[in-house]
């Protein structure tokens, strides 16, 4: 079977049901596993170089009046009629995530003869995610694959919440942007929940916006994780930046105590495939120093900062 992936999180899927080989086109985000994606070729591209733009810049270029949604990205529609998928997967969950369903739609048409099959994936939560995986792969021919993966992943994630029952549940804010300051929704809350911590600033489910600092300041969290959008770990330390030179940072609980964490976003916790597992475990890590049989490494979570300096009584 000849697969096309326009979602990052669907090619996740398709490795994880061991039909790697298969893929014959992705997208320009799709970078895990490098072994396998790396000699796939690449039907998009963005419109805008995300590695030159600040956070705001970023923001401003995806919310502003020269893109709607499916014009942040495009699709070389010719590469793919070349490459003949049977399967095109895609999402209209996220308009600034991936090219749009629409965009994919469009071009499908216009492929000869009765053209391949577009699925589109939408999760909002976790069991969203992994009613997915079992999706892919009944669509993919390999259905008792993703029952035993599906079964591993809910295996391991009443793992995480059996070695946390009973624990102090710390309130966690989890940021998904960081200028503006954006609360990560859909699944995440679920994860912080799975992994022990009581999650602030949204709901399991929930598509999220923008908010302001005295949001934040109002949630006075314990603990703060940090996982931008797209970003890399490396690249949300150089931008912490708008974070820490707020007036209000330093006054927040989990910066007091020195409880913010950076963590790799796009591997486990923006994108809605398989690996948002292991982000539930290494949230358990985070939350109450619970290693999974994996360790957790630093490129995964790694403090921000250390815990500020007390002020010592009387003084």
């Amino acid at each position: 079977m000849r697969i096309v992936s326009l979602l990052p999180a669907a090619t996740d899927i398709v490795v994880e049901l061991g039909l790697g080989g298969d893929l014959v086109g992705r997208t320009h985000e799709c970078d895990w596993p490098p072994d396998v994606v790396g000699p796939v070729p690449v039907v998009t591209s963005a419109e805008f170089d995300a590695d030159a733009l600040s956070s705001r810049e970023i923001s401003e270029a995806v919310g502003g009046a020269a893109h709607r949604g499916s014009s942040l990205y495009t699709l070389d529609a010719g590469l793919l009629a070349d490459l003949a998928p049977d399967v095109v997967l895609t999402q209209d969950l996220c308009q600034v995530c991936a090219v749009s369903y629409e965009a994919v739609a469009d071009s499908v048409r216009v492929l000869d003869g009765d053209g391949p099959r577009v699925i589109s994936l939408e999760p909002r939560t976790l069991p969203d995610v992994l009613a997915c995986v079992r999706r892919v792969g009944d669509v993919l021919g390999v259905p008792e694959t993703a029952a035993r993966r599906v079964a591993e992943a809910y295996r391991r994630l009443d793992a995480v919440r059996d070695r946390t029952s009973g624990r102090p549940r710390p309130r966690v804010a989890a940021i998904e942007w960081l200028d503006p300051l954006w609360p990560a929704g859909h699944w995440v809350p679920e994860q912080i929940r799975r992994a022990g911590g009581e999650p602030l600033l949204a709901h399991p489910g929930e598509h999220t916006a923008a908010m302001d600092w005295a949001a934040l300041c109002d949630a006075a969290p314990e603990v703060i994780v940090l996982m931008p959008c797209g970003f890399p770990p490396e690249r949300t330390f150089t931008e912490a930046d708008v974070l820490t030179g707020h007036p209000a940072w330093p006054d927040l609980p989990a910066v007091r105590d020195g409880r913010v964490w950076v963590l790799d976003g796009p591997a486990h916790f923006n994108r809605p495939g398989p690996r948002v597992v292991r982000g539930a475990e290494i949230l358990a890590y985070v939350l109450h120093g619970i290693e999974p049989d994996e360790p957790v490494t630093d490129r995964e979570a790694r403090r921000l900062l250390p815990a500020a300096p007390r002020t010592p009584a009387g003084l």
